[in-house]
């Protein structure tokens, strides 16, 4: 099968979505499908892909659920789609935010075969984009066969604004990298407790929440450790001058992390702690530290309740709390026996996300797609 995954995101920027099409594109082609990724890229060479078509060098920031989307708004995108189709003679097209500008909606606009689009995003108070849009983008929805969201919550917010039928394929998680199996980095494996934060540092990820959880705790536990692996999201200085003012000591700020050494980061932590506020479709980072058999302490939002049960993977607490963080965090740091149940029970639940089965149930998808059954229309 001849496929094309079209992002609407700077490849160039990490991001899950991103993410999500570059596993996807992996396991299709290791069952022997053809995959072309296609995306813009500010800096396509940084990324040299066999399968990667940039379409769009030029892009831009615009604030989207709480982040920032790096997105192409180039005039000259039409075309090179369209050469692309003539091209490639593609069996179907994928398109992940299909509506998110400009992108997908030219592959709406100029394929005329089998399209099965993906809806990731979430956030609680709605979108204004499909609130303001709508209307425009109607004409569109009949051309889709096949309609995905990663979760129920993700389902919410875009059932909102368009009625019909879905179906529930979450994210992945690659659990051949993220696995206990993988050695902790030796510089954190020095007898201190470590608590791990993943994340861009933008406000919806709660870094803050879990700072002042910090500066209680570390009364009480002398050798515990944060570590932050991130890059700056515009909240890194209030986060140090925080630190500085508090007098606090072990907080490791440790910036961007490439993907080859995240697993290693999770495996140095005894705890990983998710502060985030909301606007998280499934939450990707749970996932991850689940796999690598770390137990984790988290914000109770929507995306998040639909991966971790409170009790039995981690503990789950009220978002924006920085008090309720410290209580699970310690509960959790003192009690080994504990941390080693959850554990072993997030490893048990990950399983169901592991990227080989989450490819499978979506080409299922397409199958279903071609041969005229169309899931998720209607």
């Amino acid at each position: 099968m001849r496929i094309a995954l079209v992002s609407p995101y700077d490849w160039a920027v990490p991001g899950g979505v991103n993410s999500h099409v570059s596993h996807l594109a992996k396991e299709f082609s290791r069952h022997g499908h053809q995959v072309r990724i296609v995306a813009p890229s500010s800096r396509f060479w940084a990324h040299p892909l066999d399968n990667l078509e940039v379409i769009g060098k030029y892009t831009v920031g615009l604030p989207a659920s709480g982040s920032v989307a790096h997105i192409s708004l180039s005039f000259t995108l039409a075309g090179k789609v369209r050469r692309l189709l003539e091209r490639e003679r593609f069996d179907l097209v994928h398109l992940h935010e299909p509506f998110m500008p400009l992108l997908p909606v030219q592959f709406l606009r100029l394929y005329d075969g089998p399209i099965v689009v993906t809806f990731h995003a979430a956030r609680e108070g709605g979108s204004r984009l499909y609130a303001y849009a709508r209307h425009l983008i109607r004409p569109y929805w009949g051309r889709i066969h096949g309609r995905i969201v990663v979760s129920r919550t993700a389902l919410r917010l875009i059932s909102k604004y368009f009625a019909g039928r879905y179906r529930i394929i979450p994210n992945g998680v690659d659990v051949g990298r993220f696995c206990p199996e993988v050695e902790p980095l030796p510089q954190f494996d020095d007898g201190k407790l470590n608590v791990l934060f993943v994340g861009r540092l933008e406000r919806r990820k709660g870094l803050p929440h879990l700072l002042q959880a910090f500066a209680l705790l570390k009364q009480e536990l002398p050798d515990l450790r944060l570590i932050v692996a991130g890059g700056d999201g515009g909240m890194l200085a209030p986060c140090q001058r925080f630190v500085e003012r508090a007098g606090l000591t072990d907080v490791v700020f440790a910036g961007y992390v490439p993907d080859a050494e995240l697993p290693r980061y999770y495996r140095s932590a005894h705890v990983f702690c998710a502060p985030n506020t909301g606007a998280e479709s499934q939450g990707l980072i749970l996932l991850e530290a689940m796999a690598s058999g770390v137990p984790v302490v988290a914000s109770s939002i929507e995306g998040f309740r639909e991966v971790i049960t409170d009790g039995q993977e981690g503990l789950l607490v009220p978002p924006g709390d920085g008090e309720a963080l410290a209580r699970a965090l310690y509960r959790l740091l003192c009690d080994r026996s504990l941390r080693e149940a959850m554990a072993q029970r997030g490893l048990t639940t990950v399983r169901r996300y592991a990227w080989e089965r989450v490819a499978a149930e979506i080409l299922e998808c397409y199958h279903q797609v071609l041969a005229g059954r169309s899931p998720g229309r209607g």
